[in-house]
């Protein structure tokens, strides 16, 4: 069974709608996909549709965008929590505001340097998505800035840049407190990637795993060979769950579909864990 834990839709950052995305999957070999947009599970019903059409198995879930006491980037992957729970539902729906605000800003810093503006990003966002800078890194490419997400990221975009704005996350340990309140299985997403910028010390590890961690996501492109091997003793020493993902957002990104699997037995201890949601089984 090929079990790939991590994508995401035009519902957030991702190039394809969920339907899409499931056609993807299945067209990748895979057996069960879980679809884990930013902070937000409105692609939900249009994946379950299509995943039982499609005979794919299909776990739902949702990346929560979050930011530790050193201000750095984290990500918690949400899986099966009740997506109805009140407490969870208000925190991300501050983040999402916050998103808007933090992008408005951004582009009006770019609009002094480059072709862009507020118009051209929201062509690239479609209707309900979680805005993000990955479409004001597609406006950019529109413009002929820079020529994919990539380079917009490694240069424009980076949190070292002139243009970035910081906004509104919630603690990762609070995080992963919600999920568990909201009947999910907390996973740290790509926790080592340091290719991405600063990663996180140990005392954000012990307080997200003091707060209920069930997981850490080790087998994914952006987490380096050394950082794999330390995230797995890490979970042996703490019982976390081990999962392997692609990361995939369509043509966003050049991770593909399968690249990184998660053990069934892993698979099947989360469905035990939750309590919000169930595993949609082909």
């Amino acid at each position: 069974m090929r079990i790939d834990l991590h994508t995401h839709s035009t519902v957030s950052d991702g190039t394809q709608p969920p339907a899409e995305v499931m056609r993807s999957a299945r067209q990748a070999g895979l057996d069960v996909v879980a679809l884990t947009d930013h902070d937000s599970t409105a692609g939900w019903d249009e994946a379950a549709e299509a995943a039982q059409e499609l005979g794919l198995g299909l776990v739902r879930g949702m990346e929560v965008s979050c930011r530790s006491e050193e201000g750095i980037s984290v990500h918690v992957l949400s899986y099966l929590h009740d997506p109805t729970h009140p407490e969870l539902l208000a925190e991300i729906a501050k983040s999402r505001t916050a998103r808007v605000s933090r992008a408005e800003l951004m582009v009006q810093r770019l609009a002094e340097d480059y072709p862009i503006n507020w118009e051209l990003v929201q062509e690239h966002v479609a209707p309900g998505a979680t805005i993000g800078r990955p479409h004001i890194a597609d406006a950019l490419v529109a413009a002929g800035v820079v020529p994919n997400r990539s380079a917009a990221f490694s240069g424009i975009l980076t949190a070292r840049s002139r243009y970035f704005v910081a906004h509104y996350a919630p603690d990762p340990a609070r995080a992963v407190d919600l999920i568990r309140r909201a009947g999910g299985v907390p996973v740290f997403a790509h926790p080592v990637a340091s290719s991405r910028g600063r990663v996180v010390g140990e005392k954000t590890f012990r307080d997200m795993i003091d707060a209920g961690l069930l997981g850490v996501e080790a087998d994914h492109r952006d987490n380096p060979a050394e950082g794999r091997v330390w995230l797995r003793q890490l979970a042996a020493d703490n019982s976390l769950l081990v999962t392997g993902s692609s990361d995939y957002h369509g043509t966003g990104k050049p991770n593909l579909l399968g690249e990184f699997t998660t053990d069934p037995a892993v698979l099947e201890k989360m469905g035990e864990l939750a309590t919000g949601t169930p595993i949609l089984f082909a």
